[in-house]
């Protein structure tokens, strides 16, 4: 299966608690942290979410 690579870009201040945990599930816990997950439906669920806060890339 494709990897992709999450990277938050935004921070979580003022951010709804749902977006919080969805970041939380994706393994982000700070600004510019990076994560690799599998490009699986209920991943990009997730990233899609909180688009606005990440930034996609293939690994």
């Amino acid at each position: 299966m494709a990897k992709i690579k999450i990277k938050q870009i935004k921070s979580r201040i003022n951010c709804p608690a749902v977006q919080k945990r969805t970041l939380d599930a994706l393994g982000l816990k700070k600004m510019n942290h990076t994560v690799e997950k599998e490009d699986t439906p209920s991943v990009m669920g997730m990233v899609n979410k909180v688009r606005h806060l990440v930034e996609v890339t293939n690994a």
